[in-house]
């Protein structure tokens, strides 16, 4: 696993380890959103839902993102993601660690009055609907504004276009082998 572009372009990251329930995004995966999500990268306040080991806020910092919030759930993975990001030495004011759901992570930072340009979410394949769930209440809430874009990673063969609330639509679909990456954002209507 490494980071695909940008200033820390092939610098390796930490993972979390073959017995381990986290599931990396594959790297040509990362580097293809990434190459779609472009320029909007540069400057923006990232929101890394269900980040694991990290790999994909990283990358955005690397791609010149302002600011990552990651938020995951299970402590232990978040340690290796603490790992990586000392790794990186990186400001506390550019990387801040949520342990918490994803869920409760949207609530409190809506709460404290956050916003976000871009947000990411890669939950469990098997819980991918939660994933949408977050991204969705992140618009609700007002972390996500109309104009930001929203990622979510799940298996190539979920309906996400079925599971999507009528406030939100599909912009860009990026499949690639077993995952896509689904890039939605409110819609017009």
């Amino acid at each position: 696993m490494r980071i695909t572009g940008g200033e820390w372009r092939s610098r390796r990251l930490r993972g979390p380890g073959r017995t381990a329930a986290v599931r990396p995004t594959p790297d040509a995966m990362r580097e293809r959103a990434f190459a779609v999500l472009g320029d909007r990268v540069v400057g923006a306040r990232f929101l890394d839902l269900f980040a694991g080991t990290g790999a994909v806020g990283l990358e955005a910092l690397s791609r010149g993102a302002e600011s990552v919030v990651f938020v995951e759930r299970h402590p232990a993975t978040a340690g290796i993601l603490r790992a990586n990001c000392a790794s990186f030495e990186l400001e506390k004011s550019r990387a801040a660690v949520l342990v918490r759901p994803s869920a409760a992570a949207v609530t409190e930072l809506a709460r404290q009055g956050h916003s976000f340009d871009i947000a990411w979410a890669d939950p469990p394949f098997e819980s991918w609907a939660e994933g949408l769930e977050a991204l969705a209440s992140a618009f609700t809430a007002g972390l996500l504004g109309s104009g930001t874009l929203a990622c979510l990673e799940c298996p190539a063969r979920a309906d996400v276009a079925g599971a999507l609330p009528e406030s939100l639509e599909i912009v860009r679909d990026l499949a690639g082998g077993a995952s896509r990456v689904v890039m939605i954002r409110r819609s017009n209507v």
